[in-house]
């Protein structure tokens, strides 16, 4: 999952980065309106974290454009304590969810994950695929209930995938979910992080649709190479 974070505050702004992809996510950020406008209308994110107090174009600004072109990327945007007008603005904007400074970071991210949550139809913070469980509260993968041991972008590729369960994803889409913008989209690792998941998870997990991509699929049994239970 790939996340646009739009701060002006330097601090903040590298403490949230930090977070985010302390949790498994792919983070680029801005530090004004018009570079965040701009990235996140020429860039697919799974989430936005936007600042409403903004330099060049306020975050209202910003969030408004997008919504009037169409573009219906989840937002969470932050306010500081004293502007609840600025919280109702931003909802009138088009806002899926505000958070008020200062705040706890777990706040945040189990907020984001929510947005993300909701936006691709899912319910509950796990997600299930036959024997393949994804608990995305810790970033965690079991099969029939074993702890997988996957590293980072292992997760990243997975998660992207059962938040996407039963459509087909293409190599190109899961390279712009689970990278940075400065990220190779020419590089041929999607493949060999299929192939490894496939060796952990299941060969049955992920189907491959010939000439389109990639399909999570309920697979058909337990896998082997079961280890540990983060993401490293």
């Amino acid at each position: 999952m790939r996340i646009l974070v739009i701060e002006d505050e330097p601090a903040l702004r590298e403490q949230l980065a930090g977070a985010l992809k302390d949790a498994g996510y792919a983070v680029d950020s801005a530090a004004d309106g018009e570079e965040g406008h701009f990235l996140g209308d020429t860039e697919p994110y799974d989430a936005v974290v936007l600042d409403l107090g903004l330099p060049g174009l306020d975050g209202i600004t910003v969030l408004t454009r997008w919504r009037s072109d169409g573009r219906n990327v989840p937002v969470l945007i932050l306010t500081a304590r004293d502007r609840w007008r600025e919280k109702v603005a931003g909802f009138d904007a088009g806002a899926d969810d505000y958070l008020t400074k200062p705040f706890q970071m777990e706040e945040l991210l189990a907020r984001v994950r929510a947005l993300i949550r909701r936006a691709s139809g899912h319910a509950s913070p796990v997600i299930e695929c036959g024997p393949v469980a994804i608990d995305t509260r810790a970033a965690r993968v079991s099969v029939n209930g074993e702890a997988v041991k996957l590293t980072a972008h292992e997760y990243k590729l997975i998660s992207y995938l059962a938040h996407e369960r039963d459509r087909v994803v293409s190599r190109t889409e899961l390279t712009e979910h689970i990278y940075d913008q400065d990220f190779d989209l020419d590089s041929n690792t999607i493949e060999v992080f299929v192939g490894r998941l496939r060796r952990k998870l299941g060969n049955d997990i992920i189907e491959t649709v010939r000439g389109l991509g990639y399909r999570l699929s309920a697979g058909n049994g337990p896998a082997p190479g079961k280890g540990g239970d983060t993401p490293g």
